[in-house]
């Protein structure tokens, strides 16, 4: 490749690097409209979010096209291949964690404009989102700064939220026999676990950075082999 063509596509990647995590900024614009939503049973706001859903979904296609047009016309090399791959899952996580916050506000209108709230579970819930947010934000700064110490420390971050989402199940159990109060519990443990489920997508983007990194990738958590992760 020549030198002042591979120096525009140095700089390309660049862009694209930056423009598709800009993507978690949109997120957590998303998130934080989701969570007043939430708290408020604002049906209104819960609206505006899924419909602004389409933003994230176009940062998603404009830059997963840009980069296979990349790779079809560029000629990468492998560590090149190893930001390319790690961004094509970044932006698939960055989807999924607008998806979330839509799922979130598809369930509010099914809770009515004064639904049976109980301010425990509400507080958790919310907790549990400023949490993730936070989760958000460092794994885009993993990712810029090419931190795998940072990125690790993201389980650990998430951690605080699946305990908050246990914390919610145990709530909804408790939550008394009113039948409404039941129902609007049930909804509410949707929410957390999709909340929970951006925290995830966050520690995904943490795995990438440290296979950008080191060329290897592994799973920061394994489910099936809990000792083993623990051990790494």
């Amino acid at each position: 490749m020549p030198e002042e063509v591979r120096v525009h596509y140095q700089e390309e990647m660049k862009k694209l690097e930056a423009t598709g995590l800009g993507g978690l900024e949109l997120v957590v614009a998303s998130l934080d409209r989701t969570l007043e939503a939430a708290e408020h049973a604002d049906i209104e706001l819960a609206g505006l979010v899924i419909a602004d859903d389409d933003r994230i979904d176009g940062r998603y296609l404009e830059v997963h096209q840009a980069l296979i047009t990349l790779l079809a016309t560029q000629s990468p090399v492998a560590t090149d291949l190893r930001l390319i791959s790690a961004l094509l899952h970044v932006l698939k996580n960055i989807e999924r964690m607008g998806d979330q916050c839509v799922n979130v506000c598809k369930l509010i209108p099914l809770s009515g404009t004064e639904p049976p709230a109980d301010e425990e579970m509400v507080k958790r819930i919310l907790t549990m989102g400023r949490q993730t947010k936070t989760l958000i934000s460092q794994a885009k700064r993993a990712f810029e700064e090419r931190s795998v110490e940072m990125a690790r420390d993201l389980v650990r971050q998430d951690d605080v939220v699946d305990n908050l989402n246990r914390e919610c199940f145990h709530l909804a159990l408790e939550i008394g026999d009113d039948a409404d109060k039941r129902e609007w519990a049930m909804t509410m443990l949707l929410s957390a676990r999709a909340i929970e489920r951006v925290g995830d997508n966050a520690v995904d983007i943490g795995e990438q950075v440290a296979f950008v990194v080191t060329g290897l990738f592994r799973e920061f958590e394994d489910a099936s082999h809990p000792e083993e992760a623990s051990r790494r």
